[in-house]
C-alpha cells in the first residue's frame, strides 16, 4: 500500500487495501499471470529479428511482454523454459532469441534508468550532495528523502540519519535513509562527481520521481521495500492535510 503524499496515515488507512485508480494502466506478468500497475513491472521488447531485450524506459515500438518477477525467478524461468514459453505467447511467435545474459541486461537497464533520474534531479537542483551540506540541510528540514551508497560507513549513515530525523521532527522513530544497491564508484561515475556516498532530495516531488525507478530496481533485485520509508519520506509526522 502506498499512501498519497498529502494524506496522513491513520490506522484505518494502514490496514485497508489500496484501491487502484481506474485510470492507472495495468499489465499482466507473463510468468505469474498476476496483474499490477505497469510501474511495478518491467517491459521486454523484441527486435524485428526476434532478439528479446529489456525496455526499461518503455519506449520501444510494437508489442511488449511484462514481467513482475525478481531476477532470481527470471533466471529460474529461463533455465526451465518457462520464460521462453511466456515470451512466445506474448509475442505470438516462437522465433525468438533470448540472450543468456538477459537477467543481467535487465538489471543494468533498471540501474541506468534510476541513475539517469538522479542525474536529471541534479540538473534541476533537487539533488543534494556532500556530507556536510546534506547534514545542514537535513537538520533544517530541507531533505525529503535520504540515500546512502552500499559501501557507505555505518558511522556516516547514522550521523546523517539522525540529522534527517531531527529536521523532520521524527526523533525516536528509527527512520533511516535507504541504502542503495549501488556503491560510491557507480554513483560518482553516473553523476560526474567525486566520492558520492550520500544523496538527499530536496522536495517530495523529486523524491517521488526517484522512488519510482528505485522501487522497481529493488524489487527486481529481491530486496524488501519497507512501506514506512515511503511514508516517512513524503510527509513530516505531524503534517495534516492542506
Amino acid at each position: 500500500m502506498r499512501t498519497p503524499p498529502n494524506e496522513r496515515l491513520s490506522p484505518d488507512i494502514a490496514e485497508a487495501p489500496k484501491a487502484r485508480k481506474a485510470s492507472e494502466p495495468e499489465r499482466r506478468c507473463i510468468l505469474t499471470g498476476e496483474t499490477d500497475s505497469r510501474d511495478a513491472l518491467v517491459r521486454l521488447a523484441a527486435s524485428p529479428s526476434g532478439l528479446v531485450l529489456p525496455d526499461a524506459q518503455e519506449k520501444a515500438p510494437g508489442r511488449g511482454a511484462w514481467v513482475c518477477s525478481s531476477r532470481a525467478a527470471i533466471e529460474e524461468a529461463q533455465g526451465n523454459g518457462r520464460l521462453k514459453a511466456g515470451l512466445s505467447r506474448a509475442f505470438k511467435t516462437g522465433d525468438l532469441e533470448i540472450p543468456e545474459e538477459l537477467p543481467q541486461k535487465i538489471e543494468d537497464a533498471l540501474k541506468r534508468v534510476f541513475l539517469d533520474r538522479l542525474g536529471l534531479e541534479m540538473r534541476v537542483g533537487a539533488l543534494i550532495l556532500g556530507t556536510q551540506r546534506i547534514a545542514e540541510t537535513a537538520r533544517s528540514g530541507g531533505i525529503s528523502a535520504l540515500f546512502h551508497a552500499s559501501d557507505a560507513s555505518e558511522d556516516g549513515r547514522k550521523k546523517l540519519d539522525q540529522a534527517w530525523r531531527v529536521g523532520r521532527d521524527a526523533e525516536g522513530s528509527g527512520m533511516r535513509g535507504w541504502t542503495l544497491p549501488l556503491d560510491r564508484d557507480a554513483l560518482s561515475v553516473a553523476l560526474g562527481r567525486d566520492n558520492v556516498v550520500h544523496l538527499g532530495l530536496a522536495n517530495d516531488a523529486a523524491a517521488a520521481r526517484v522512488m519510482k525507478p528505485l522501487k522497481r530496481l529493488m524489487h527486481y533485485l529481491g530486496h524488501d521495500i519497507p512501506e514506512e520509508f515511503g511514508r516517512a519520506s513524503s510527509r513530516r509526522p505531524d503534517d495534516t492535510n492542506d
